[in-house]
C-alpha cells in the first residue's frame, strides 16, 4: 500500500478531493492530514472521511525534529502540499528526497514566490493580463515555487475575468488533474 500524507492550512477542499479520489483504491491511500492551523477545517474534513488529522506549530515544524519524526514513522510515499501556505524546512526534505508535492495556482515561474498563494496569484494573473494561466505541480525544495515541474495544465483567461472567475477556473484544474497526477507518480515509483 502506498501512502500520502497531506498538509494544508486553509479549508481542505483539495485535500478531500485527493481522500475521496483514493478511497477505493487497493493499492493508494491518504493515512494523515497535518495543519499548521489547529482550527483549519481541512482537519475536520480529513477526521469526517477517516483520516488521521494532526496540527502542529512552527516550533514543532521547523525547530525541532518533531514533526520529522511523526512523519518518519509513518512511512509516506509522498507527502502532498495541498494549499499548505509554510515553507517546508530543509531537515524534512532532506529526509524525503523527491517524495514531497505541492500544487500552485498559476503557470510557474509566472507568480510564484512568496506571499503567493490564493487569491494574490489571481489578482496577478488578472493584473499583468495573462491570457492563460493554469496550474503546476511541481516537486517542493528549499525555495518557494522553483522544484522541478511533474505538471502543468492551462485555462484561458478573458478580458472580463475577474480574481474570483480565474479561481474558479483554477480550482477546476485542480480538482480534475490533481489526484490524477498523484496517482500517476505513485504509481510509476
Amino acid at each position: 500500500m502506498k501512502r500520502i500524507v497531506i498538509f494544508a492550512s486553509g479549508s481542505g477542499s483539495n485535500a478531500e478531493n485527493i481522500i475521496k479520489y483514493f478511497q477505493n483504491n487497493a493499492h493508494i491511500a491518504v493515512t494523515h492530514v497535518f495543519s499548521n492551523k489547529a482550527q483549519a477545517p481541512v482537519l475536520q474534513r480529513a477526521t469526517n472521511l477517516n483520516v488521521s488529522a494532526f496540527s502542529f506549530n512552527r516550533q514543532a515544524f521547523s525547530k525541532t525534529d518533531d514533526v520529522l519524526k511523526v512523519l518518519q514513522s509513518f512511512q509516506p510515499d509522498l507527502i502532498v502540499l495541498a494549499g499548505f501556505l509554510w515553507k517546508f524546512p530543509e531537515h524534512i526534505l532532506a529526509a524525503f528526497p523527491n517524495k514531497v508535492i505541492n500544487i500552485h495556482p498559476a503557470l510557474l515561474p509566472k507568480h510564484g514566490g512568496k506571499g503567493m498563494y490564493g487569491m494574490h496569484v489571481h489578482q496577478a494573473v488578472v493584473a499583468h493580463k495573462d491570457t492563460q494561466t493554469g496550474i503546476t505541480i511541481h516537486y517542493v525544495n528549499e525555495h518557494y515555487d522553483e522544484g522541478a515541474t511533474i505538471f502543468q495544465a492551462t485555462c484561458p483567461v478573458s478580458e472580463i475575468d475577474t480574481a474570483e472567475t480565474v479561481a474558479k477556473k483554477i480550482h477546476e484544474l485542480e480538482m480534475t488533474h490533481f489526484p490524477k497526477v498523484l496517482a500517476d507518480l505513485l504509481d510509476n515509483q
